[in-house]
This record gives C-alpha cells, structure tokens and sequence, in this order.
C-alpha cells in the first residue's frame, strides 16, 4: 500500500457517514480494494513452535524473522496466508446471499440437514420462531413496544469456528442479510456447546474448512459430533471455494434500510444470577457505538496493524476486528491453537508484525512481563502504541510494571459487561500520576462514561458517593433471551428520587441496568470498582455465577446439594470452592472427587470448574433458613475442621490428606509422595490454596514442596513422629541403602538435640518457629583457649590473599577471573590431638527483623571484609565482617530467601526476591542500578558468567535467565520444565552450563558462542531442589530428592549413581581442600562423602538431626595431630533444628581403610535458638549463618591451646 492509498482511506473514513456495520465494511472494502485485510499468521506460529521446542535467544527469534519474510508492508512470513479486502468482500455478499436462501427454504449444495431428535421439534417462520417450551426474548427496550411491526426478531445463526479469517466472514455476513449470530467455541466442552444451542433455538450453524488448515478444526461432515446432536441444519462452506456470483445478491435488502428494525444483531451466553446460562441479545448500536467512541477517541488512520487473539465467547473479540476492518487497517489472525498451548507466542506475533494495538486481560499481561522486558519487548515498545485492558481489575502493581516497560504506550483500563456491549467507561492511565496525588487506590479506576452512556451510582443514601452502578443509554442490551416472559430484574428504571428536577423528563422513559458491581465515585468524577453485591465473580477475565455452578453439582447423580463460594486470597488470587452435601452420606467424598471433576469438565469451561471440593453433612444456614454463605466464606469453620483433621491424623493418613490437597488443587492425574508441587504446575496462587486447605501457614508450603517433605515438617513440629530414626517407617517408604557402608555415628553415641513438641492447638507452631532474641554475648579469652580476640581474620592480608568472595557449597570467585576450583588456599595450622574438642561461642549476631534462610556471601575486597545477606523482613544488609556493623542496607519490595552473588568486577551485588524480582545493587552503597522482573519467586543464587558478563539466575516460573548485567537486558531466557531453586553451574573449561529444576529434568547449554544451544537434557523424574556442581574433570553432580547422588560427564552420560538414606535437598560440597571427595547432606542427618571419580562412598556421619542446607569445609584452618604427618579438616555442618555441628575429617581418610572407625568425629556443637535452613561459611574458624531466630551469626571456633602459636601454612 502506498501513501495515496493511506491519504484515501483517512479522507474516506473522515467523510463516510456510519449507519450500520455492513455499509462501513462495504465503504472500506471499496475504497480499498488491494489492501490486505487479513493476515493468518501461520508462518510465525511455526518460527513459534521451532523456538519454544529448541530454545534460543531473542536475538536468534529476530534472525529467524529475518530470514523468513516475504514481504515488510505490511510483514508477511513464509507460509502465512493473506486475503484483501476486495476478497473478504466477495465471500461476503456470496454468503450473505447464501444464508438468506437457506433460512427462506431453500437447498445449498454444502447444507447438511439434520434429522430431529426427541419431542422439542422447531418450525419457523418469516421473523419468528417457537418450540415446545414457547421461548420467546425479554426485550426491554428505551421505549416500549407499541406492536410488533416496530421491530423483528431475528433468526439466529450459531458460528462455530475458531478465530480466523471465516469467524470475520461469517459475522459480516449474519448481519447483512439482517439476522444475529451466536458464537459456539469449539473449545468450548460438547455439552456446553449443545447447552448453548438448544436454549437459543439456533435456526442454522455455520463451520468452515479452515484456511489455517485442518488440525485448528475438524471438517463439519455427516459424522462429527454436532451434526449429530443438533436439531438444525449445518453449512459448511469455505473461504477456498470459487465465490458464487448471483444475481439475487443485489436485491438482498440492507438492514439499516428495513422499516422493521432488528431487535439484536448477536446473541452472547455469560453465566447468570439465576443459576443459568444467560443469553444477551445484543445491539448493533451498542457494538457501532463503541466502535464510534474508540475512533473518535484514538483514531485508527488504517497504516495500523492489530491483533486478533481473544476468545469468540468473550464480547471483547469483536471489538478487536471490528476495530481493523471498519479502518482499513490489517488484522492479524494467529493459530488459536498456539495461543491455547503457549500463551508466551502472543509475544512472537506482537513482534513479528509490529502489532499497534493490543487488547488483553490484565492477568494475561502479568504472565507475559518477563518477555515484554528482553530484547523482544524492546521491539514491541517502539511498535505497541495503545494497549486496551478489560474483563478484571487491574491492579496499580501492575500498572506500574507496564508502564514502566512499555513507557511509550498508552494503556486504557475498559470497564463493562456483554450486557453494556463490552465497555461503558474508561480510564486513560496517563492520568494515573495526578490521581495518586490524592487518592490512595490498590487498584486502576475504571474511569469516566463513554460517549452516549449514562452511568449512575444509586444505593440507599443518595448523597453517598459508594453504590451500585446503573448503566444506560446506547450501550445497553435488549435484554435476555429468555423461557419467560417475567421481565428480567436487571433491566430497571431509576428511582423516583432519581427523576427529578430538570431531567426528569430524561429518566423517565430510559431503562438502566443494573450492573451489581459497587463502586466509589472519585473527586475526580472518576468511578473505582468496589466488588459485587451479587454471587457473580470473574476469574480470568470470564463472569461465573455461582450459583450456575451449584445447579450443575446437583445434576449429580451423588450430589444431593451444593453450594459454591469464591475465596479472595491475594489481590490476584480466586479460588472457587465447592461445599457438598452426598446423598450417601455414607461415601467416602474424596474418592468421588475425580469423577466429580471429570464429569464437570465436559460441561462447563475450566474457570468454571471448582478448585476444591470440600464434603460435609449439612449447611449452615442463616435465620431465615437459607444457606449462609458468610460462614462458608469465613475461615474460621474450616480452618478449625482441618486444624482438628492435621492434629490427630496418623503419619500415613497425613500423608493421604497433603496429597489430595495437592490433587485438588493443580487438577493433575496423579501425585506421587516425592512430586514438587511447584514442578506439577503450582504457584503463588495454588500454593495459597493448599496452605488454607491444610490450615498451614503458606510459607511451610514453600520450605516442604512435596506431599513427603511437607508431611515430615508437620510431623516434626506436632512432635510425633522423630524425623531423624523412624519416619520412613510411618510412611512406609523405602530406599536402597548400602549396609555395607562404614558410618562413623555407629562408633560414637551422640548426644541427641532435644525435641521441641508444639502444645496441642498452638496454631503459631505450625509454622517455621521464630526464637527468643538475645543480645550479643560478649566474646573473652580464657587462659587455655585461644580465641578471636575480638577480631576477626587478623591474620588475613590482602598482599596474601586476592580479592574474592566465598559462598556456600565452597563455592569461590575471584575478581575478574573465571569461577574455577581453587587448588591451594591460605590457611592457619594448629596442632590439635584427634579426641580433643573445641568449643563454639557466638561472637556477633546482626538483628534481621524476621527469618534468615538465605546464606551469606563473604567478600574480601582490599583491606576490607564484607558480608551480603538478606531475610524475610525484605531487609538486604551489607555488614563489616570483621564486627558485625552495618555498612549499608535496603528495603526490598519481596521476602529473601536467595543467596547473592558479586558480579565479576565486585562493582555490584545480585539478589532476587519472592516477588520475582532480581536486583543489581551498587556493591559501595546498595543503590539499585538496575531490576529484572521475572513471573515467580526466586529462590536461586544466581551465578556469574566472568567470560561474557552475564548472571545467571532462575526462577519459579520455570526459565532461566541470562542477564547482561552492563547492557541490562535479557540475553537468553531457556524453559527448565519446573521451578528452579538450586544454582546452575558453569564449567569455563568447557564452557558448558548446567542447571536442574523440579521437573527432575538436567540442561546442558553450550555458553561457547552466541546464540547459546542446548547440548543435551535428562529427564531424571525426581525433583531436584539443590545446586549443582562441576569438577576439574568436567562431571556435573546432581543431588535428587529421592535421595539419589549422580554424576554425569560433559556427554550427559551417567558416571556413576549412589544412593543415601533420606531425601536431599541441598547441593553437593566439592572442596578444594578434599580435591577427591564430594560431601552431601540428606534430610536423614547423615553427611556422606564420596569418591568424585567412582562414586565409592569414603565415610557416612550421622549428627541426629535432619539436615536440610549443605556443608562447607574450612580451607583456611587445619589441624595437625601430635606425631603425624596428615592434617584434618574441618567441616560445619547445620540441621534443621538449629544445630551447627564442626567435623573433624582426615585428609587421609581414604588412603588408610584402617581408620575408618576415628576418621571423621565431631569436634564441637552449638545449639541456636532457631530453625536453620541457610547453608553455612566457615572461614579459619568462624562461621557465618543465618537462623530463624532472625539473626545473622558469626560464631567463633575456640580450639585447645598445644602451642604458643599457630602458623600459616
């Protein structure tokens, strides 16, 4: 298209005078014959799948388009398919013609007709309809009929095809031959279909063989489903087909022309308050109206490009066409099948074709952020000129993410319903920043009235600035297509205290209806939703009335009664639960729930379907004796029922209860005693759920992902069950141990931590306790000890040691140089006797303000020692290691629980939080220099790429993140399958880089050039929740869940598997100090060394306790013992009850088998105050630590005095 035909179209479009939605088509159509009108976007959605299935880079998606485009204006890729205008047009009026033929008697070569089934027997007539049951519509119009010649009531003609080029045709053409059409989902479940289609009396239904191909919708022949079902005709006709020239076509009347008005012009099902399917008649006045406004408001000048990408049985998606073919703009159609299986393609369609205009629910944007802030989303902000949200609130934390990505978008929030023909009002968030000046609002307003429609808040109090909106005027439906002829309660006129004064004579005659919505009017004038008076919820963006969902459970032929709540547990977060009363009150209900569920979903659509079933004898009802729902919806009742069931429940029997909560809620087939919540699709908002139907606090749910390790937490914490011994037994699972193992704990008797049992009905215990605060005790020196003398590391100088920064797992990395193993490290000698014991006291403890799960990071840096940390407080501190003063610290907006890291020049210090957010911090000051939003909680350390500047950081929306933190954007982004919580690693020999997630599957990601490839992966089938780590030779050891221990060479081949005892949940410890051994702790308390080369395992320790963070070994203290030329080591080692246990290991341990019985021992113990799930340091012989009684730890080592000295070595 050139720039006359651009200067055209908007001449055209200025002088055209709008009467109806067939003439304006017809006027574009002709004006624009060349043009294309719409495209099928089936080339990108291949390039689509090709890099969802092989991740790549944006960069790499951007050079895919790059080399498969046809044509730049507008974009066309190979294998995508386009049609002009004058073609739509074509197929248009030979339709039309054919649809009016059919619905007056005549025959159609494609016409297949059906015979009828059962009593309810249809015949029709010119402009009217009956069956049986006398449907007729409610029909509340501005004035009241005075006969029926004023208007005619359409025929209805169901369309029942995706969105597409056809859906666009067959719309058009329903209303030129003057009839309303009836969108059928195809992916809607059968019975919903067939549901919908009986109780509008469809006259005839339109199917389509696809352009888009055969795989997006099966052909409508004799033998599908629905030509079998239904009791009307079905036409199946295709765009393909030579268009039918008629003579008759002319002489098809318009309908704006027609002396009988239509009544509607579309007929649109939506749940409603009286415990059925609603069906609202639409008007071609309210769809030009709105269409009208929003041309008036932001012009389309028909240069755009938009997208087509919304359900057909949400009324937003007319406005989406509309808006393009009514403009001579081009309308982008992708694969609706795509969109279903990969919402984040939405993002390779806005790209490809420079998508201008985007209308979206707000929870859909939430879920593609992470995209809009890579390379990709740099193109969408120079080409996305206006995006539309609708159909749910829009919460100002999202707003604020929005525009700060898309700063040169205009973002509106729309407000309506399919009563109000999609929008009534509207709120442009340019105005947002004066808003907020004086107002405090959670939410974005949803505005002011768009033209032509009268808004009004009436309630009790008149005066009141909070009521029920009241919508009239041209955006109004005609009402519901009805079994009654009682007048729906929707459709209303104003009060009398409302039609007063001068504009009485207005309200008098007009009808509003009655949104149920509260709202509050702003001094601005601007209206802000409240909630509902009704039992009507939304849930992503689809309105849901309870009570529909009732009336479908009592069709159980089980169920005697239901009743339906929706449970608002976060801003973003709603959950519907169903309360059933059995006819068999007898019947287990749990074990109907699955084919209680599988019965629902083939009637109702997925956001319908109840996430939780909960039995019980009867209702509680209300004085009037009528279900009270304020009970139900209360939490006091069931968190009291399934405290009492958790409370008494055995071991085997709480098992039972985690897993159908599990079940329930993520809707999955099976859920298996060791599967990751997070891995089977859980999140926030699930996560939430099974914590409200457990009675638990919801971080419990985040420590203890799976049905065993969240049944182990509640057992330890009730005290029933002790952890460390038996617990296995009560769940009666079983691992392959290897007996013939040396364990040490079998030659020494430990002296057992103390169990702490919570009192019956404390609630505060079910949760991850919190301890008594104390102050710093003060650190002495007495005559035989040697100790800190209140400072720490005063033997470190900075001419010995380079600058470097140690993390857990020994993990090293030194300032501009690759992370590499260490060989050699300074260290302190002492000359210590095996059998002696040392002593542990608490140097300084930093008060944190909440729980510290996270591990420090220390950082040597000049002549000065810094430690990074964060906690639950949101609190990130920067502290002077050497006394424990703060030097710097910020308020992060999400709980920490991720280890930092330090970029490779120690210019910036890197952490995530719960709320998705990585942080690059100033390393001097802590200032933000720059955020990375991701969609889920990160909980990873991120890792740092020396070689190519990058961080590496996963996240629990299940990808992996490759940050360029000097350019700050996102380089890679690579789909893990589950939720990341260990560290990747990287081997910058091979420059390979390997992470695990909880879907058990292990990436190999060759990081040599740009753009980055996967080498190979493995589904392992166990969660893996540790960091992984690579050896000198180039294995990577991964640590699963069910205890298995693994390590696998660059190849992905197997080198060898062991097995431990208990579940693992930390990564592996490769020392350099112990350059053959790798220690990993289990949760059955043992501490395991094995061989790296062979996987033989050289020693096993129990301390007593379950252990849940990994070991770390001083390499900068060793001990000699009299008469020997061998050294030990020394191991800190930290359990979940808040123990932090030192073991001393000989270096020599596995040269010398007759040692077996002395070689590892414990060489001092101290007990804190709190749970310990932070993974310790412990550098010459103070450790660092973080704990549940909300303090950070330095505790110090205090080693008998052999000598007048110690050395360095």
């Amino acid at each position: 298209m050139n720039d006359n035909d651009d200067e055209h179209c908007e001449e055209g479009l200025r002088k055209s005078q709008f009467c109806c939605i067939s003439h304006q088509f017809l006027q574009i159509a002709s004006a624009n014959p060349n043009k294309i009108a719409v495209i099928h976007a089936s080339g990108v959605a291949q390039i689509s799948r090709e890099k969802s299935t092989t991740p790549n880079s944006d960069d790499d998606i951007t050079t895919l388009l790059e080399h498969r485009v046809h044509s730049t204006s507008p974009p066309l890729y190979h294998g995508d398919r386009y049609f002009t205008y004058t073609h739509v047009l074509e197929v248009v009026r030979s339709l039309s013609h054919r649809l009016r033929s059919i619905l007056l008697g005549a025959d159609d070569p494609h016409l297949i007709k059906t015979i009828p089934q059962g009593s309810n027997d249809v015949s029709c007539e010119e402009g009217a309809f009956q069956t049986s049951e006398s449907s007729e519509t409610v029909v509340p119009g501005a004035e009241p009929m005075a006969d029926s010649g004023e208007e005619y009531r359409p025929k209805i003609v169901g369309i029942y095809m995706p969105p597409s080029v056809e859906y666009v045709v067959a719309f058009l053409s329903v209303l030129r031959c003057g009839e309303a059409f009836l969108p059928l989902d195809p992916f809607w479940p059968k019975e919903r279909i067939l549901s919908v289609a009986s109780s509008s009396n469809v006259d005839l239904i339109i199917g389509s063989w696809s352009s888009f191909g055969k795989s997006n919708l099966d052909d409508l022949d004799e033998s599908h489903w629905l030509v079998k079902s239904v009791n009307c005709p079905v036409l199946n006709y295709s765009i393909e087909e030579n268009v039918q020239e008629s003579g008759c076509s002319s002489n098809l009347a318009w309908p704006c022309a027609s002396e009988k008005k239509r009544s509607f012009c579309y007929l649109m099902y939506t749940s409603g308050s009286t415990g059925k399917p609603k069906g609202v008649c639409g008007t071609e006045r309210g769809l030009s109206n709105r269409f009208l406004w929003m041309q008036g408001m932001y012009p389309l000048t028909g240069r755009e490009l938009l997208l087509f990408k919304s359900s057909i049985s949400f009324i937003d998606h007319l406005q989406e066409f509309l808006s393009a073919i009514l403009t001579a703009c081009v309308l982008v159609i992708p694969p609706f099948r795509e969109l279903r299986e990969n919402v984040y393609s939405i993002i390779d369609f806005l790209q490809a074709y420079f998508v201008n205009r985007l209308t979206a629910v707000p929870s859909l944007m939430r879920t593609i952020l992470p995209g809009l802030q890579t390379h990709a989303g740099m193109r969408i902000e120079s080409s996305l000129k206006l995006l539309v949200l609708s159909g749910e609130t829009f919460p100002l934390t999202l707003w604020e993410m929005l525009s700060t990505i898309l700063p040169k978008t205009s973002i509106l929030n729309l407000y309506g319903s399919t009563e109000l023909s999609g929008d009534c009002t509207y709120f442009d968030c340019k105005r947002m920043p004066l808003i907020l000046k004086e107002e405090i609002l959670t939410s974005v307003p949803i505005g002011l009235p768009i033209t032509d429609c009268d808004v009004m808040l009436v309630g009790e109090n008149d005066a009141s600035n909070e009521a029920e909106l009241y919508v009239g005027g041209s955006c109004i439906s005609r009402g519901y297509y009805n079994e009654s002829n009682i007048m729906s309660d929707e459709f209303v006129k104003l009060p009398q205290s409302y039609c007063c004064g001068d504009s009485s004579n207005a309200f008098q005659g007009q009808l509003y209806f009655r949104t149920g919505d509260l709202v509050k009017q702003l001094p601005s004038g601007d209206f802000i939703f409240l909630g509902r008076k009704d039992r009507i919820v939304k849930v992503h963006g689809q309105r849901i009335a309870l009570e529909e969902v009732e009336n479908f459970l009592r069709e159980h032929p089980y169920i005697n009664d239901a009743a339906v709540i929706c449970r608002n547990l976060q801003a973003e977060l709603v959950l519907l639960e169903a309360f059933i009363v059995l006819k068999d009150k007898k019947r287990l209900g749990e074990l109907l729930i699955p084919e209680i569920r599988s019965w629902m979903i083939n009637k109702l659509p997925s956001a319908v379907l109840p996430n939780r079933f909960i039995f019980i004898e009867s209702f509680p009802l209300s004085s009037s004796g009528k279900v009270n729902y304020e009970l139900l919806v209360s939490s006091a009742l069931l968190t009291k029922d399934v405290k009492d069931k958790v409370g008494h429940i055995g071991c085997s029997n709480l098992l039972q209860l985690i897993i159908k909560a599990f079940h329930d809620t993520l809707m999955v087939e099976k859920v298996c005693n060791d599967g990751d919540f997070f891995m089977m699709g859980g999140n926030s908002i699930s996560a939430a759920h099974v914590a409200h139907y457990l009675g638990i606090d919801l971080r419990l749910l985040y420590y203890n992902p799976s049905p065993f390790k969240l049944c182990m937490a509640l057992l330890q914490k009730r005290g029933s069950c002790p952890l460390h011994n038996s617990l296995d037994h009560c769940l009666q699972l079983h691992t392959d141990g290897q007996n013939n193992h040396f364990s040490s704990n079998h030659t020494e008797k430990l002296i057992p931590l103390e169990s702490r049992m919570i009192s019956e009905g404390n609630q505060d215990d079910l949760f991850p306790s919190k301890r008594l605060k104390r102050d710093s005790p003060n650190v002495s020196s007495s005559p035989d000890v040697t100790s800190g003398d209140n400072e720490l590391f005063k033997w470190y100088s900075p001419s010995i040691f380079l600058s470097s920064s140690f993390s857990r797992c020994n993990k090293v990395l030194y300032k501009e140089k690759p992370e590499v193993t260490v060989k050699r490290q300074t260290a302190l000698s002492d000359n210590v006797p095996r059998g002696c014991r040392g002593h542990l006291k608490n140097f300084w403890k930093v008060y944190m303000e909440s729980c510290v799960d996270a591990s420090p990071v220390l950082v040597f840096k000049g002549p000065d020692i810094y430690l990074f940390i964060g906690s639950h407080a949101h609190k990130f501190l920067c502290i002077n290691a050497r006394s424990g003063s703060i030097q710097w610290e910020i308020k992060l907006e999400g709980r920490i629980e991720c280890t930092a890291a330090i970029v490779s020049d120690f210019s910036q210090v890197v952490v995530g939080c719960y709320m998705g957010k990585i942080y690059f911090l100033d390393f001097s000051n802590g200032h933000i220099c720059w955020i990375f939003q991701t969609s889920g909680e990160v909980k990873s350390q991120p890792v740092v790429d020396t070689r190519r500047h990058l961080i590496w950081c996963g996240s629990h929306d299940h990808n992996l993140y490759a940050l360029d933190y000097k350019n700050h954007c996102c380089v890679y982004k690579l789909p893990c399958g589950g939720s990341i919580y260990g560290s990747p690693a990287i081997d910058e020999v091979r420059e390979l880089l390997y992470v695990a997630s909880t879907s058990g599957r292990i990436t190999a990601v060759s990081i040599s050039a740009s753009p980055f490839n996967i080498l190979w992966l493995h589904e392992l089938e166990v969660p893996v929740f540790g960091s992984l780590a690579v050896t000198q030779n180039g294995s990577v050891i991964c640590c699963l869940v069910d205890g298995h221990v693994l390590a696998l060479d660059p190849n992905g081949s197997i080198v060898w598997k062991k097995t431990t005892d208990g579940p693992i949940f930390a990564g592996p410890c490769i020392p350099s100090s112990l350059p053959h051994e790798v220690l990993v702790c289990s949760r059955n308390g043992s501490v395991y060394s094995f061989k790296l080369e062979e996987g033989d395992l050289l020693w096993e320790y129990n301390v007593g306790a379950p252990i849940t963070a990994s070991a770390y070994v001083d390499e900068h203290l060793q001990l000699e013992p009299d008469a020997s030329q061998s050294s030990d080591r020394l191991i800190c080692i930290c359990t979940s009850s808040g123990g932090i246990h030192v073991l001393r290991v000989n270096m020599n341990f596995s040269e010398d088998k007759e040692q077996h019985t002395s070689g590892v021992q414990e060489f001092a113990r101290l007990n804190l105050q709190g749970d310990i799930f932070s993974s310790p340091l412990m550098i010459a012989g103070h450790i660092f630590v973080g704990c549940r009684d909300d303090y950070l730890h330095c505790v110090a080592l205090e080693i008998p005095k052999q000598h007048d000295s110690s050395k360095l070595v």
